[in-house]
């Protein structure tokens, strides 16, 4: 039987700083690199902090303080029992931010991330200059995507039983998250160098302790919380347009985030906001084409300053 990894696996060396930060009640592992206003870069599923290298880099020498963090569940970060719902990971954002002290930040989100990114931007607007999403829809928008495209969603709903996701997502060592990544991206990715090693480090990732169960419990909130009063209060709580600029890149591949849902957000766009549609390119333009997202992020942040 194969060990499993210690949570400092996920540490990567490079020319970022690691380090641990309090907020909202449990520790959050970041990878920092630059100095100037804060960009928090926020990954998605089946992800973690260093699915950014490149925007770290990018924004760095841009002239700005990029912070990538393993979310509440992933990485290096705690893996509390709960606390999965919007509430809390926008509080857990918005309470980063004033961590790392500073007094607002520009949010990049992909996925799960620009979920929450979209999320802060409407709970704690004081704290948020602009948002960047990646393949995330406003949160109300992929709401209504699970019940049109089933087909589409059929992950989420395998994502809701007890038990089996876990055990699926880590059996082989986590071969089904190489499966995913293949499925989910775009055909030049997966022919480049890098992907093997993409694969290999989002496999070892999701093999944590706690990884794969605190993964699965994002989609079981969002999906459950619909029948719910707290998934009512949390419509309510978002269904407000952005009070800042909103940068949407898009790939044109992406197989589950289409791109009539990625537009449909229009209602909830802030002013001065920009949408980005990127051929050849499927659920991950971070990852699939850094150069082009990173100089959009930072086309993007430079015109707001």
């Amino acid at each position: 039987m194969s060990r499993k990894p210690d949570p400092s696996v996920v540490r990567v060396a490079g020319p970022w700083t690691h380090r641990d930060v309090s907020a909202n009640g449990i520790r959050l592992h970041v990878a920092e690199l630059g100095e100037g206003p804060l960009v928090l870069l926020l990954h998605g599923f089946p992800e973690f902090w260093w699915s950014w290298r490149h925007q770290l880099t990018a924004l760095a020498e841009a002239g700005y303080r990029a912070v990538a963090v393993d979310l509440r569940g992933y990485g290096d970060s705690d893996k509390p029992p709960r606390g999965y719902d919007g509430f809390t990971l926008s509080g857990d954002v918005a309470g980063l931010i004033k961590a790392l002290g500073a007094p607002r930040a520009h949010l990049v989100g992909h996925a799960w991330g620009g979920a929450t990114a979209w999320t802060v931007g409407a709970m704690h607007p004081r704290v948020v200059s602009s948002i960047s999403v990646l393949a995330a829809p406003h949160p109300l928008v992929t709401r209504r995507a699970f019940r049109r495209h089933p087909r589409v969603n059929s992950h989420v709903l395998r994502f809701q039983l007890p038990l089996y996701p876990e055990r699926w997502l880590t059996s082989e060592n986590a071969l089904q998250v190489a499966k995913l990544l293949s499925a989910w991206s775009g055909p030049k990715w997966r022919s480049a160098p890098e992907f093997d090693e993409v694969i290999r480090r989002c496999r070892q990732a999701m093999t944590v302790p706690g990884v794969a169960h605190s993964a699965m419990e994002y989609y079981r909130w969002a999906v459950r919380s619909q029948l719910r009063s707290d998934g009512r209060r949390f419509a309510e709580a978002v269904n407000k347009p952005m009070q800042v600029p909103v940068l949407q890149i898009h790939g044109a591949l992406d197989p589950i985030t289409l791109e009539s849902s990625a537009r449909d957000s229009l209602p909830w766009l802030g002013p001065s906001s920009e949408f980005r549609y990127l051929p050849e390119v499927g659920h991950f333009p971070n990852q699939e084409a850094p150069h082009t997202t990173s100089r959009l992020i930072t086309e993007f942040l430079q015109k707001l300053s």
